[in-house]
């Protein structure tokens, strides 16, 4: 399920959208999917980290949130957004164009998380990036049922099977970690 922006606050809380870009190298002027990307909590920050010389293409099932995307976007006067609405299984934006393809909460959510991973191998530059960010397997007082969850092992050897070389995995914060990978 998508929380809309109205749970951004709460979501704040618990989760920094810029200090997360920031670690992970999102750069001005550069190239960012964004694959699950709901009602843009990540999105909307990177954009503003990117600014117009480059571009951030967001790409998600659901047409509400992406709609609420669109609309945050206009009324942060952000025109660096692109969206499309489709399973990211079946959306391979471009061949070799985008610097960074992030997945931020959604690998666990996706029907087939290995094609969407290679379809973002695919989407890469060959010097390109993929960072995701998850929930940690473990239990806590939030967030999604703890038998869908990809512990840190099982995303990275998902990432591994799609072609990618994973750089690091750390923490991020006491909920979530972050796996880097080229």
């Amino acid at each position: 399920m998508h929380h809309s922006y109205r749970d951004e606050e709460e979501r704040r809380r618990w989760q920094n959208p810029e200090e997360i870009l920031a670690d992970v190298g999102v750069q001005p002027s550069t190239i960012f999917i964004d694959l699950g990307c709901g009602s843009g909590f990540f999105a909307i920050p990177a954009a503003k980290i990117i600014g117009p010389k480059g571009v951030v293409c967001g790409v998600d099932i659901d047409s509400e949130a992406l709609d609420e995307l669109r609309e945050r976007a206009f009324k942060a006067d952000l025109r660096n957004i692109r969206v499309k609405q489709a399973p990211a299984e079946n959306v391979s934006l471009c061949e070799r164009c985008a610097d960074m393809a992030f997945i931020g909460i959604a690998l666990h959510d996706f029907n087939d998380p290995l094609k969407v991973l290679q379809n973002a191998k695919r989407a890469l530059k060959p010097n390109g990036r993929l960072a995701n960010v998850d929930w940690k397997k473990e239990p806590m007082p939030f967030g999604p049922p703890l038998e869908i969850r990809l512990s840190e092992k099982e995303a990275a050897s998902l990432i591994i099977k799609a072609g990618f070389n994973v750089e690091s995995v750390r923490s991020s914060g006491p909920y979530h970690y972050i796996i880097s990978a080229h």
